[in-house]
């Protein structure tokens, strides 16, 4: 299967044509098309009715997470709604199956890597805001867990290690991903991680246990090539 990959469209209704335009030839390069959040700017209806037009004038098979832009104006539900009354596959903490490769995604969240991961120690405030990263990854546990194909897919927005968001402000680094989320990845194996979020970061690197994990925000993507809005993967 080949795999188009991006994220971070930030798409508002003045960016029609030059969407359609930058993806024409995606249905000859790849099989599947993969959104990793982001998908709208200020996460209104208005935004995502002409995205999903101009998606299905693609006619290529879609999967997306949303983003945190996407949850903006609270409407995220009806997002969702829109997309899978429109054919359109959204993992939220749930998995998709297709010609033999398996996909998991989620969101995901904030908290740190490693050493520098936010744990739940102190006012309540603190232990919500931990809570809610910990929901992030059991969410991505409990899709893994019925995934039964030997290839799999992780579709993420936030990053889950540090290597894909070097080239960001350090003092942001905690704002990009979590390792709560490679964790469940380690866990549980797969071949290919996708993920967002961080614009200036790096385009790949590798969870403890070697699993590769992509950087797939356009703006990046576009930084190494100007005409590349998607990656393609091969598995």
């Amino acid at each position: 299967m080949r795999i188009a990959a991006t994220a971070d469209l930030h798409f508002n209704p003045q960016s029609y044509a030059t969407l359609q335009a930058q993806f024409e030839r995606v249905r000859d390069d790849a099989d599947v098309l993969v959104l990793a959040g982001d998908l709208t700017n200020y996460g209104l209806p208005n935004e995502m009715e002409p995205l999903i037009n101009a998606l299905l004038r693609l006619r290529i098979p879609i999967i997306v997470v949303l983003g945190n832009h996407d949850y903006e104006s609270a409407k995220e539900e009806e997002l969702c709604r829109m997309m899978v009354a429109s054919g359109i596959k959204v993992l939220d903490g749930t998995a998709y199956e297709r010609d033999g490769v398996g996909f998991a995604g989620t969101k995901g969240f904030v908290g740190g890597f490693g050493r520098g991961m936010l744990t739940a120690f102190g006012e309540r405030e603190i232990k919500q805001f931990v809570q809610v990263s910990i929901d992030e990854a059991l969410k991505l546990e409990r899709a893994m867990s019925q995934l039964r194909t030997q290839k799999r897919v992780v579709v993420l927005h936030y990053s889950p290690i540090l290597d894909t968001v070097q080239g960001e402000a350090p003092e942001i680094f905690p704002f990009m991903g979590t390792s709560r989320l490679a964790e469940v990845v380690d866990r549980h194996g797969a071949d290919l991680v996708l993920h967002g979020h961080a614009h200036h970061g790096r385009i790949e690197g590798r969870t403890p246990t070697g699993v590769a994990v992509h950087n797939v925000a356009i703006s990046l993507l576009q930084a190494q090539k100007p005409s590349s809005v998607y990656r393609v993967f091969d598995l």
